[in-house]
C-alpha cells in the first residue's frame, strides 16, 4: 500500500513530531504536580533520558506514544503498525521497543523502578490517578 501524503509533506509531518513536553506528557506532569509530588526532567544521566525524575524516591515515569513504542494492547488501536513502507517502519518501530527494554533492565540495575504511562492511558485521568498514586508511595 503507498502512502496518500506527498513525501514531503510526510516529511514536514514527521518532523513536527515532539520528543519532550507533549501533550500525554502534560497531562501527567500537572497531575503528578497536583497531587503533590515534586520532579526533574529528563534527566540526561540516566537511561532513556525518563520524562520524570523521583530522585530520592529512586523512580522515574516514562510516558510513551503509542504508535512510537508499539503498545502491544489490543484495545490501543494506535500501537499498528503502518501498511506503508513496512521495510522501514518494522525495523525502527522493534529497535524503538529494544532500546526501551534495555534502558528500563539498566534503571532496574540500578536500583531505579520504571512507570509507563501510554497515551492512551492519559484520556482516564481517573485510573491515570490511580495507577500514579500506587507507584509513588
Amino acid at each position: 500500500m503507498t502512502d496518500k501524503i506527498a513525501p514531503s509533506k510526510r516529511s514536514a509531518n514527521m518532523a513536527a513530531i515532539r520528543s519532550k513536553d507533549t501533550k500525554p506528557e502534560m497531562i501527567v506532569r500537572r497531575l503528578v504536580h497536583s497531587l503533590g509530588y515534586r520532579y526533574r526532567l529528563h534527566r540526561k544521566d540516566l537511561p532513556g533520558k525518563p520524562d520524570l525524575v523521583f530522585g530520592p524516591r529512586k523512580k522515574v515515569i516514562f510516558v510513551h506514544g503509542c504508535f512510537w513504542h508499539q503498545h502491544d494492547d489490543p484495545d490501543c488501536l494506535d500501537g499498528r503498525l503502518p501498511k506503508s513502507r513496512p521495510d522501514y517502519w518494522i525495523p525502527k518501530l522493534q529497535g524503538n521497543k529494544q532500546r526501551d527494554k534495555s534502558n528500563q533492565a539498566a534503571l532496574a540495575a540500578s536500583g531505579w523502578q520504571a512507570l509507563i504511562v501510554w497515551d492512551c492511558e492519559t484520556k482516564d485521568s481517573a485510573e491515570l490517578e490511580k495507577k500514579i498514586r500506587s507507584f509513588l508511595q
